[in-house]
This record gives C-alpha cells, sequence and structure tokens, in this order.
C-alpha cells in the first residue's frame, strides 16, 4: 500500500491526500492505511483511520504512544531520507475500529516528493 500511496501522489497529489482522508480508493483495507506529513513542517496532512484522524493538522514530531515513548521524530527522520529509502518505525497505538487498546504496530515510511507518507501493520 505505500508503493501505491506514492505512485498516486506522484499521479495527483490533491485527489489522492482527499482519497486517504475519506479511506476510499484502497486507501483503508481493514486496519491497513496509509498517513502523510509535510516534509517542510510536519504536519500530518491525510490519515485515512478514524482512529488517527484527531492528529490531523498537527506536528508529527511531537506523537507519543501510551508507553511514552517519543515515535514522531523516527517517523519524521525516515522521511527526510532520499526517495526510494524505507525506515521502520515500532510503536503502540490502537488498531482502526471500536477496540481502543493499543498493540504494537510497525509502520514504514518514505519520502514521496515534498511529502513523507508512511502505512503500518498491527503486531
Amino acid at each position: 500500500m505505500l508503493d501505491k500511496t506514492v505512485v498516486a501522489l506522484k499521479a495527483d497529489k490533491t485527489k489522492t491526500l482527499a482519497l486517504i482522508n475519506k479511506g476510499e480508493g484502497g486507501f483503508l483495507d481493514r486496519d491497513l492505511y496509509p498517513f502523510c506529513f509535510n516534509l517542510s513542517d510536519g504536519k500530518i496532512v491525510a490519515v485515512a483511520s478514524n482512529n488517527a484522524k484527531k492528529f490531523l493538522d498537527t506536528d508529527i514530531r511531537a506523537l507519543k504512544d501510551s508507553t511514552g515513548k517519543v515515535y514522531g521524530p523516527e517517523l519524521y527522520a525516515g522521511g527526510q531520507k532520499p526517495e526510494g529509502q524505507v525506515t521502520e518505525v515500532s510503536y503502540m497505538f490502537p488498531r482502526p475500529g471500536a477496540d481502543t487498546t493499543p498493540v504494537t504496530k510497525v509502520s514504514v515510511v518514505t519520502r514521496a516528493g515534498d511529502l513523507a507518507c508512511g502505512v503500518g501493520s498491527y503486531k
């Protein structure tokens, strides 16, 4: 899904960000979804999961999980690497849906033009 997100952003950034935020166009598959943020200021501009919508317009570098681990800077640093390089970051986060219990999540993040995007899977 990360590759799909990057390809779609390069084809039509505005449309792709809108589809991600709506969870449409194949950008939300059960608990698999993308999120994107600006490389310039770290502002989260798109996220498909309803559990993470509260983070829209916030600086990804400020994110920390329920254990107190500050994982946002790791995601941001991964996005600063050259296009094509992927960084893996582990943290605790609730799965999409009714249950808000945090579980281990591993996200992969990469650069996509002036954005960075990630997709995470739950353990």
